[in-house]
């Protein structure tokens, strides 16, 4: 869904403190655990966000199918769909109109193929090792959904008995979730594609307008069928108790884009102020550690959150990775990765697309010729399979923050299980050659997974020498 919600999100969403979980966690820490049992497979996967009309010159899901072996050797777990259903034509935005417009819960968008070929993509996909998800429009349909011609009382109506378009979502009218005929349609319809078609989960838009117990209901029922996935887009700790396995990290792409903007950054382009101690919108390096203990004092433990540099959001409103964050772009790509959570890669990604898709329109696609940046998430998503201490959730390793003499500039720390598995990240999170020492130095020897080369740490060898944007990934 277009942005435009995000700038109107209260900048309290983590400020209260989380309560109400009832498991206890590991003993890594104190916090109480999400009542949602995180599936082994997830631990170390990686998320493909699909924008199928974008994705090839055809468009359809039978044209992307072809795609999926590359995928799969690319290292990508859950593919996760944009909507794919019918759009609506009523107030349609532009020639294609929005796919967050939905006109029809339980059909496919024609441009895209039929239900058979949905299914055959969903089943190739299983075949390989792949979970799909749908993104899922819940709180608004369509201005021409089939549900206004058969049950126009759904629908939210504003004091002269107009329906209500949220923001400025022109396309869409907002539904009642007072009636319970309204949450037994859209669960019905959740079930449909799971019963159906075998998908393994969803992506929910904007989630936090949607009632929370209407989430957990809906968990209860998808998961009588079978175990699911779900992803809020939503950075609410309490959505993740009983009803989503896994939030936006809006917050860390947040900064990220902040620092890498540095005196350029603007405060009025930064959502979450108040999640930071520093008032200044231009962040620094120590600011991620701000937002990283915040979010542990708010989130139940092995509660995930989604760590990504772009999204079809991001690179349709905001721009592409490489317009907001420059030669940083890989170095922060690293961060999401290493940091507790799930990395996620949107189409074209993976091969250093450079601009901006069109949201309401046919575009071209990427062009999907293995380059250097294929090798570089290729090599991402293996660190993320080989290395256990990058687990998400609690069967990850213990966080560890080292200190430099330039903290502001160089971000280093280790994820650590044991003797046997660590893995050391240092970042330097400026566009400038930086010299400093650790004031707190990691012991040990080291291997550099990008170049193999041998590297060690003692009291006495303290110094490091990064150049601008470089990063460092050393396991054990």
């Amino acid at each position: 869904m277009k942005k435009l919600f995000v700038t109107l999100l209260s900048t309290t969403i983590l400020g209260s403190l989380f309560i109400g979980c009832s498991t206890k966690a590991s003993t890594q820490d104190n916090r109480d655990c999400t009542n949602i049992v995180q599936p082994d497979w997830s631990r170390n996967a990686v998320i493909y966000e699909v924008n199928i009309r974008q994705f090839t010159e055809e468009g359809t899901f039978k044209a992307f199918q072809s795609h999926l072996p590359r995928l799969k050797e690319l290292g990508v777990d859950i593919l996760w769909l944009m909507p794919v259903h019918p759009v609506s034509e009523v107030n349609r935005k532009g020639e294609l109109g929005s796919y967050y417009a939905v006109q029809d819960y339980k059909a496919v968008n024609p441009e895209f193929g039929t239900l058979e070929d949905f299914k055959s993509l969903v089943d190739e996909a299983h075949q390989l090792g792949m979970k799909v998800i749908l993104d899922w429009v819940a709180n608004h349909t369509g201005c021409d959904n089939v549900w206004l011609q058969s049950h126009p009382e759904w629908y939210k109506r504003d004091s002269i008995g107009n329906f209500i378009a949220p923001y400025d979502w022109t396309d869409v009218y907002e539904l009642d979730y007072t009636k319970n005929e309204v949450r037994e349609a859209m669960a019905d319809a959740l079930e449909f594609w799971v019963k159906d078609y075998n998908i393994d989960g969803y992506r929910c838009d904007v989630a936090f307008l949607v009632p929370l117990d209407f989430w957990e209901m809906a968990r209860k029922r998808l998961d009588a069928i079978k175990p699911v996935f779900m992803l809020a887009e939503a950075e609410k700790p309490e959505l993740t108790v009983n009803a989503f396995n896994m939030v936006y990290n809006w917050p860390l792409k947040d900064v990220m884009n902040q620092i890498a903007k540095g005196k350029n950054a603007e405060k009025a382009n930064y959502i979450h102020e108040s999640l930071l101690s520093n008032a200044s919108p231009i962040k620094n390096a120590q600011d991620i550690d701000t937002l990283v203990a915040l979010q542990d004092s708010v989130f139940p433990c092995d509660a995930y959150q989604m760590n990504f540099i772009t999204n079809h959001d991001e690179n349709s409103w905001d721009g592409t990775e490489h317009e907001r964050m420059g030669k940083g772009a890989n170095t922060f790509a690293v961060l999401t990765y290493t940091l507790n959570g799930m990395p996620l890669i949107y189409t074209g990604q993976e091969v250093g697309f450079d601009r901006r898709f069109e949201f309401f329109k046919k575009d071209t696609p990427p062009n999907w010729q293995d380059n250097e940046t294929v090798l570089f998430y290729k090599k991402l998503n293996q660190l993320k399979k080989s290395q256990p201490a990058l687990n998400a959730g609690k069967s990850g390793g213990k966080f560890i923050k080292y200190r430099t003499s330039d903290d502001a500039s160089i971000y280093a720390f280790s994820r650590k299980l044991d003797e046997k598995n660590e893995v050391l990240v240092i970042l330097n999170l400026t566009p400038e050659d930086k010299v400093c020492k650790f004031t707190n130095a990691p012991i040990g020897n080291y291997t550099n997974y990008f170049t193999g080369k041998k590297e060690s740490f003692d009291s006495k060898n303290v110094e490091l020498s990064l150049k601008a944007w470089e990063y460092k990934v050393l396991t054990k």
